[in-house]
């Protein structure tokens, strides 16, 4: 959508058509846990921050996908519970412990801030008495993720229209692209892949794009003497310390989210026994943190698609003479999609700054081994990922 909005404001007198094979919100766009995170966190380097210069290239990108979207959220009145509660990394293992401390000397030398919040402090700020140590930063937005992507498909520019529920099942190249679906065919001088994984399926960046699933439920709404019984603020949201640990969050509507669990889905579908299983997680990692209110059912358990890169790296530009792409967001989809749809637009626009220069001259995803020794790679590393996390999933 942000590539869409983006064209249509940069090309006024062309048709945009935004092509959806679910409802807005369906997808992973609506179905993630709602962090708009600013900074940087380069799980592959010592400090979690790496090479300072491409850090700050980052965070721009990440901070000027949070102003995007606090201006549209602002100027078309959205409703997505938006708030700016920051986030809190936290840890109990001795492993995730390390890792605080690790990105503790990266975010000096970024010069960004944080808090250490000690065990003892801990339930006052979360609730739950279960982690050893927390690192709070500020500058993380929260939202609701599906009335964020729902609100901004309703105020979509005039000349875009949104097709829903339109799976493309067939794509011809050409001097014009050709879309085929169940009732016809879309044709367009100019084609933007900006569907993460699923690019693959059109032929482009095969074997370099990794379509992992990670799973969520969520509690009914807290009652008053449930609230009172954890106590802590009224709505956070935690990242493991761990890569393969478990996210948490309090909504503003007194929810627990808890968010864990990870498959390798080549297609891209999920697997319905994946959802008990990952229920079945999800419930301990619940009672582990918050044993005063254990018996608080589920409502809801989901699965959802995160695409990743082998060398954490996304894809920004030309496919071909007609054909363009900005895909692979590694896990943070709110906020790089948000800002490589957008320069994506304004590249194709014309435009050329250093931060579409940094996105364009970046290594492109790696390349993956063949099937079979990919699935049972990527799983065998997965279920080792989890494995180590030991209490911090």
């Amino acid at each position: 959508m942000a590539a869409a909005r983006q064209l249509a404001t940069r090309f006024p007198d062309d048709e945009v058509l935004l092509i959806e094979g679910q409802q807005v919100g369906f997808g992973p766009s609506g179905r993630n846990s709602g962090f708009v995170i600013d900074l940087p966190h380069d799980i592959g380097a010592p400090d979690y921050i790496g090479d300072i210069g491409t850090a700050r290239l980052n965070l721009a990108l990440n901070k000027a996908a949070q102003e995007i979207l606090k201006r549209l959220i602002s100027n078309h009145n959205i409703d997505c519970s938006l708030n700016f509660s920051g986030k809190y990394q936290a840890a109990i293992e001795d492993s995730g412990v390390s890792v605080l401390d690790s990105y503790r000397s990266g975010l000096d030398k970024l010069g960004e801030a944080y808090e250490v919040i000690e065990a003892k402090d801990i339930p006052a700020h979360l609730g739950t008495a279960f982690y050893r140590k927390a690192l709070y930063t500020p500058g993380t937005m929260l939202l609701q993720p599906s009335a964020l992507v729902k609100g901004l498909a309703d105020s979509l520019p005039s000349n875009v229209t949104l097709y829903e529920n339109t799976p493309i099942t067939g794509f011809e190249r050409g001097q014009e692209v050709e879309l085929r679906h169940a009732k016809g065919s879309i044709k367009a001088s100019n084609l933007l892949l900006t569907n993460n994984a699923f690019a693959s399926h059109f032929g482009f960046l095969k074997r370099r794009l990794l379509p992992i699933f990670t799973y969520a439920s969520i509690t009914r709404p807290l009652t008053d003497d449930e609230q009172a019984r954890i106590g802590g603020k009224d709505h956070w949201g935690i990242i493991p310390a761990h890569p393969f640990g478990t996210t948490l969050r309090r909504t503003p509507d007194n929810r627990i989210l808890v968010r864990n669990s990870f498959s390798f889905n080549p297609r891209g579908q999920v697997n319905p026994g994946a959802l008990a299983q990952s229920k079945r997680k999800h419930r301990l990692s619940f009672e582990r943190r918050f044993p005063a209110i254990k018996d608080v059912e589920f409502e809801y358990t989901w699965g959802g698609a995160m695409c990743l890169s082998r060398n954490h790296t996304s894809y920004f530009g030309a496919l071909d003479s007609n054909i363009s792409a900005a895909v692979c967001c590694n896990g943070l989809g709110l906020t790089r999609g948000t800002i490589t749809g957008t320069l994506l637009a304004d590249w194709l626009a014309g435009d050329r700054n250093e931060l579409i220069d940094f996105l364009i001259q970046s290594p492109v995803p790696a390349a993956n081994p063949p099937e079979p020794f990919l699935s049972l790679g990527v799983n065998a590393n997965l279920w080792n990922g989890e494995r180590r996390a030991g209490l911090e999933s």
